[in-house]
C-alpha cells in the first residue's frame, strides 16, 4: 500500500468532505489486495437536497465574481493538481487496480480540461451580437445565464478525469455543482476537489455525496437544473427520462463496443503495438476502450501473429511505479462478467490466442489480457459491451465490408481507423456511426483534444463534453433585441399595406447580397 493509504488519519480528512453526517459505512475494497481500504459514509437523499441548496446559496456569489476571478481560482487548481499528481496517482491506483501510467492519464487530463475551460470559458461566454431580423432597425445580442446547480453522476472507472471533464466547465460557466461519486472512486473524487477548495472555490459549491445508486442519483437528478451522467445504457436512459419529467436538460456518455478497422496498407507489427494499447489500457474498464477488431485478410495473418505476441509480453502487475502495463479489475463484479463472457465464448466454439484465465497469483481480481478469434453473434462478448480485457479479431475482405462490420451495433461512442494513408483513412472515418474516431490510435487521440466535443451516436449517449460544446450546456442562451427607431415596425392593416413591400425588397435585396 501507498503511503496515503496506509495513513489512515488522511483517509479520514478526506471522507470528512463528503457532504452530511452520515453513520452507516461501507467498505472500499483495494483491487490489488482484496483488503478494505478504507469505510466509506453512506448518504442519503436528504443529504443531496440539503447540500444542493447550500450550493444554491453559494452559486449566486461564485456567478457574481465573474469569469476573472474564475479564471485565477481554476488556474491555481491546475497547478494543484500537478504539484499533488504523486498522491493523486496513489489513490487512483489503489482505489480503481490501474497501472501507475493510467493513472498518469487521469491526472493530465484532468490538468488539461480545468486550463481549458479556466482559459476559454470567458470567450465562448461573451456577449456577442447576432444579424437581426431587419437590420438597421433591430439589434440584436445573445448573452449566457448559467443554469444554477447542475447534478453530476460519476463512475468509477476514470473518476478523476471523468468527474473534472463535467464539474470544471460547469463551474467556470458560473454553476454550482452536487455531485454523486461512486463507492469505488470516491476518494479520488474528494483528492481532486480538495485541491480546487485549495485553491479557491467555495466548498459549499461543489458538494459530493456517496451512498446508494439508486437513492442517491435519483435525489441528484431531482434537485438538478442539468444533469450529467456518465455508465450503462440502461441507468443512462432512466436518468434521462427522470431529467425529462422536470424538463431539464441532460448529456448521457453510455456504452460502446468500439470497433478498430485494419486496413491492408498498413505495417502490420506497428499498426498492431499501437492497437494493444486501445484495448487493454485500464484493463479496458473505459467506455472508449476497443472491443473489435476487423482486419482486412491481406493483412490478417501477420497483423494477428504481431497483436498476440505483444499481448502475450504484457507485464500484469500491481506495482506502485511505472513497471507494469496492465493492472487489475477493480472489483469481483468485473471480474466475473469477464471470466463469464470468455467462458461462453469458449464453450460456443471461439478460441484463445492468449490470455482467457483469472490470475489470483497476482491478486484476487487480475485477469489475463485475452484475445479471441471465432467470435459469433450469438456470444455474449460478440454485441454486449464487456469492460473487460477481452478483444476479438474478425477477419473481413474488404474496406466496406468492414465498415458494416463496424456500424453494425447499438453502440456509436468510438471507433479507429489504422491505415498507410491518411486520405483514405479519413475517408473510412467518415463512414463510420461514432461520435469519436481517431486515426491511428484508439482512443487518446480524440479523448485528449479537449477542444473537440467528446460524445456517442445511437445507444452511446446523448449531449457532448469537452469542446465549447461541453460548457454551452451548463448555460441558457439569452437572446436580447432591441428597436433601433429608424423605422416603426407595421402595427396596423394599413401599415402594413404600405410597408410590405418595402420588406419584400429588403429580403431579396439580402439574398442577393448572401447576407444571412
Amino acid at each position: 500500500m501507498p503511503a496515503f493509504t496506509a495513513d489512515r488519519a488522511a483517509v479520514s480528512d478526506l471522507v470528512g468532505d463528503l457532504a452530511g453526517d452520515a453513520s452507516a459505512t461501507i467498505p472500499v475494497i483495494a483491487p490489488f489486495t482484496g483488503e478494505v481500504l478504507h469505510d466509506l459514509p453512506q448518504g442519503t437523499a436528504q443529504d443531496v437536497v440539503d447540500a444542493a441548496a447550500t450550493a444554491r446559496a453559494a452559486q449566486r456569489a461564485w456567478r457574481a465574481a465573474g469569469h476573472a476571478h474564475r479564471r485565477r481560482v481554476l488556474l491555481k487548481a491546475h497547478d494543484l493538481l500537478l504539484e499533488r499528481r504523486e498522491e493523486l496517482m496513489d489513490i487512483l491506483q489503489t482505489e480503481t487496480g490501474k497501472t501507475r501510467g493510467q493513472a498518469f492519464e487521469e491526472v493530465f487530463s484532468g490538468a488539461s480540461v480545468t486550463r481549458y475551460y479556466a482559459v476559454s470559458a470567458a470567450g465562448v461566454l461573451a456577449t456577442a451580437r447576432r444579424r437581426s431580423g431587419i437590420p438597421l432597425v433591430v439589434r440584436t445580442r445573445v448573452s449566457y445565464k448559467p443554469k444554477g446547480l447542475v447534478g453530476v453522476i460519476t463512475p468509477w472507472n476514470y473518476p478523476l478525469s471523468l468527474s473534472l471533464m463535467d464539474v470544471v466547465p460547469a463551474l467556470a460557466a458560473g454553476n454550482g455543482v452536487v455531485q454523486k461519486a461512486d463507492n469505488q472512486g470516491a476518494l479520488s473524487i474528494l483528492a481532486s476537489r480538495r485541491a480546487f477548495i485549495d485553491a479557491g472555490v467555495p466548498a459549499a459549491l461543489w458538494a459530493v455525496v456517496a451512498g446508494d445508486g439508486a437513492e442517491i442519483g435519483n435525489a441528484v437528478v431531482d434537485v438538478a437544473d442539468y444533469v450529467c451522467f456518465t455508465g450503462s445504457t440502461k441507468t443512462g436512459t432512466a436518468v434521462g427520462v427522470r431529467a425529462a419529467e422536470r424538463l431539464i436538460g441532460a448529456s448521457l456518455e453510455l456504452g460502446g463496443k468500439n470497433p478498430l478497422l485494419v486496413l491492408d496498407d498498413v505495417e502490420p507489427a506497428t499498426a498492431a503495438a499501437n492497437a494493444v494499447y486501445s484495448c487493454y489500457s485500464s484493463m479496458g474498464q473505459l467506455c472508449v476502450s476497443i472491443e473489435r477488431i476487423y482486419v482486412q485478410r491481406a493483412v490478417a495473418d501477420s497483423f494477428t501473429r504481431s497483436f498476440v505476441e505483444r499481448v502475450a509480453q504484457l507485464k500484469q502487475g500491481s506495482a506502485l511505479d511505472f513497471s507494469t502495463d496492465v493492472g487489475s479489475l477493480t472489483s469481483a463484479a468485473q471480474l466475473e462478467r469477464v471470466s463469464a463472457h470468455v467462458d461462453d465464448a469458449v464453450a460456443k466454439g471461439a478460441r484463445v490466442l492468449t490470455g482467457g484465465r483469472a490470475r489470483p497469483d497476482l491478486g484476487p481480481f487480475f485477469y489475463e489480457p485475452t484475445v479471441l478469434v471465432d467470435v459469433t453473434d450469438d456470444m455474449l462478448c460478440a454485441r454486449g459491451e464487456t469492460f473487460g480485457p477481452v478483444v476479438a479479431i474478425h477477419v473481413v475482405q474488404s474496406e466496406d465490408e468492414a465498415v458494416v462490420a463496424a456500424n453494425s451495433s447499438e453502440f456509436g461512442l468510438n471507433a479507429s481507423v489504422f491505415s498507410g494513408s491518411v486520405a483514405r483513412a479519413r475517408r473510412v472515418a467518415d463512414r463510420l456511426d461514432a461520435g469519436s474516431v481517431n486515426i491511428n490510435e484508439g482512443y487518446r487521440a480524440s479523448f485528449g483534444s479537449i477542444d473537440a466535443p467528446m460524445g456517442g451516436m445511437k445507444h452511446s449517449g446523448l449531449g457532448r463534453r469537452n469542446g465549447p460544446e461541453g460548457l454551452l450546456r451548463f448555460v441558457e442562451a439569452r437572446t436580447v433585441a432591441e428597436s433601433t427607431g429608424r423605422i416603426t415596425l407595421p402595427r396596423t392593416g394599413a401599415e402594413f399595406a404600405v410597408m410590405t413591400g418595402v420588406m419584400v425588397a429588403m429580403l431579396v435585396g439580402l439574398k442577393a447580397l448572401r447576407r444571412e
